[in-house]
């Protein structure tokens, strides 16, 4: 039985034994599994960083070299260059007539008024304005001027009665002397005190035939001082009529020409009870319209010739020496962008102006001149209806330039105040001083550039600084958050 019982036990201590050698085993290889793995995410942190400098470090220079990849260039040529100028003007008519207000001496009221866009032709009622005043004027200087003369009618006979008047008490003054005068004669055969007293009867005869006399033209000036005024009366009343007439007349308002009505704006109507205009857009300012009353001399409408039209415009100073009056002219007015219009150059202004100052529109290539002039142009609608105001584009053909060096106007650019362009050079681009010789549409006739000269279509220095804007940190390649 005990003999039985120690192999077993020796059994199991041998395999103890040899459970315990394997677990140290087991513990030894698993230290060392853990120190390879701390070199092993040693090595890949190293190279996680060494990729990441190295992509940094490419980057930068794939940046730059796709910036400056980006950049277009184009060489100098020698070539023909074909001058088209092409303008945007306004179209309108190439003449036009105001209908005023008449003078009548206090304000007017419209009574009827043709609406805006209203053809009409020449002689037609445009505007009627009341005229009751004026008739009440005229039938006031009728009844003046038939006093007047009713005045000068009674005053003739007045005088007529008064002047046979005066002759009677003439006549007898006259023979008043004559008696007195043969009385007189008499004295030799009288007393001394009776011729006294005939000698004095004989004086003042004759001194009342002389005051009646006087008496008599004094009152035949005075007679004739008031026939002129009442003259003048009755030619104040003929005038008052004819003024009055002519006044009820011009209350009606022809077409002087054939054409489009477009009616006047009224700033009356908008004057608050406080005298305060309060205006927010030009629609907000009301047309005149039957009813509205308005000054003498006011601008009621105006009739625009549509029959003729023209184009104004303005032509920089680089493109005023290639055309001249009188040259053809293509149009296409964007309301009928499909039709293209005939015409001729009408006239060009002789002296510059500043556009800024003016207001008027310039690009940023058309900004190489810093002065335009104003120029019409004539254009033949071929009896279309064209409004006024539409925006017209005018392609104007001048003189061709048959062997020039040229580049396009994209090249041209300003650099503190100059026209330079830049030149490919092995470290980059330098900017080169030209002189612009004649801008068309698309070339640019220069000089001070070799023909064949690599030149930048854009701005190499507005292009890195862009460049450099767009360029950043880049992204993890293997992963991770970006610090």
């Amino acid at each position: 039985m005990c003999a039985n019982l120690l192999p077993h036990s020796k059994d199991r201590q041998r395999q103890h034994g040899e459970i315990s050698n394997f677990e140290s085993r087991v513990s030894n290889l698993l230290t060392m599994i853990m120190q390879r793995n701390m070199y092993i995410k040693f090595a890949l942190v190293l190279l996680i960083l060494s990729a990441t400098a190295g992509c940094d470090t490419v980057a930068g220079l794939v940046g730059s070299r796709k910036a400056e990849a980006h950049i277009p260039v184009v060489r100098v040529a020698r070539e023909p260059v074909e001058a088209k100028i092409h303008l945007i003007g306004e179209l309108g008519p190439s003449r036009s007539a105001m209908i005023v207000a008449p003078p009548a001496g206090g304000i007017l009221q419209i009574v009827s008024l043709a609406k805006t866009g209203t053809m009409v032709k020449e002689g037609d009622i445009a505007v009627q304005f009341d005229p009751s005043e004026q008739e009440y004027n005229l039938e006031q200087s009728k009844s003046q001027l038939e006093e007047a003369e009713q005045q000068i009618r009674k005053m003739k006979a007045d005088q007529a009665v008064r002047v046979a008047q005066e002759q009677v008490t003439l006549l007898k003054a006259e023979y008043d002397v004559k008696r007195a005068e043969l009385k007189v004669k008499g004295n030799d055969l009288l007393s001394g005190i009776e011729a006294r007293k005939n000698i004095i009867a004989l004086e003042e005869a004759r001194r009342k035939l002389e005051q009646l006399r006087r008496d008599i033209r004094s009152r035949a000036s005075s007679d004739a001082a008031d026939l002129i005024v009442q003259d003048v009366a009755r030619t104040k009343a003929m005038m008052g009529m004819k003024m009055a007439q002519q006044f009820i007349d011009n209350m009606t308002c022809r077409a002087p020409i054939s054409g489009v009505v477009v009616v006047a704006r009224s700033l009356e109507s908008l004057v608050s009870a406080g005298g305060v205009i309060s205006i927010n857009s030009e629609d907000d300012i009301p047309e005149l319209r039957p009813g509205s009353q308005i000054y003498p001399g006011n601008l009621v409408a105006q009739i625009q010739d549509v029959e003729h039209m023209e184009i104004s415009s303005k032509v920089i100073e680089t493109d005023r020496a290639n055309i001249e009056s009188g040259r053809d002219i293509d149009v296409i007015a964007d309301s009928k962008p499909l039709k293209i219009y005939k015409g001729k150059i009408k006239s060009l202004a002789q002296s510059a102006s500043n556009p800024q100052n003016e207001g008027a529109y310039v690009d940023y290539l058309e900004g190489l001149s810093t002065r335009s002039f104003a120029a019409l142009f004539q254009v033949d609608t071929q009896g279309d209806a064209i409004r006024m105001g539409v925006t017209a584009r005018v392609t104007v053909s001048g003189n061709d330039v048959r062997d020039a060096l040229s580049l396009p106007r994209q090249a041209l650019h300003q650099k503190e105040g100059k026209t330079v362009v830049y030149v490919r050079r092995a470290e980059g681009w330098e900017p080169r001083d030209v002189r612009v010789q004649y801008l068309t549409e698309s070339r640019a006739v220069i000089e001070g550039l070799p023909e064949g000269t690599e030149v930048a279509l854009v701005n190499p220095e507005q292009e890195k600084t862009r460049s450099a804007g767009k360029t950043g940190p880049v992204s993890p390649v293997l992963g991770g958050a970006t610090q």
